[in-house]
């Protein structure tokens, strides 16, 4: 089992940058594929982006392609999500996934697939 923990949520203005954290427990982060999801008021909870256990593979929503970066560091359990040229439209909380995988290609966009979440963090983009 693992605990996700994310933090660096926060305001700023359309155009600007914030990166966020998802601090996993456990001894066994590298046999996890982790993935960034967002749910916006009134709206459904999304996919935004997915990097497999080695970090080799990685998938990005169309929406956020090109100026979002997911990464991972295993030696310190780990997942980052550094998000720059912030739009209004990436208001949202975002949320930390893992999935337990033997599969280093394994990335998978649908949120069913995920086993463990963490609480959350918002982030605000002004215009």
């Amino acid at each position: 089992q693992v605990q996700l923990v994310e933090s660096g949520g926060g305001s700023v203005q359309a155009g600007g940058s914030l990166r966020l954290s998802c601090a996993a427990s456990g001894r066994t982060f590298n046999n996890y594929v982790m993935g960034w999801f967002r749910q916006a008021p009134g709206k459904e909870r999304e996919f935004v982006s997915t990097i497999s256990r080695n970090g080799g593979r990685t998938l990005y929503a169309d929406s956020v392609k090109g100026r979002f970066t997911i990464s991972r560091d295993n030696a310190k359990n780990t997942v980052y999500l550094q998000m720059n040229s912030l739009k209004p439209e990436d208001t949202a909380v975002y949320y930390c996934a893992a999935a337990l995988t033997a599969s280093s290609w394994y990335i998978p966009s649908s949120d069913s697939r995920y086993d463990y979440w963490g609480q959350g963090t918002q982030v605000t983009v002004s215009s």
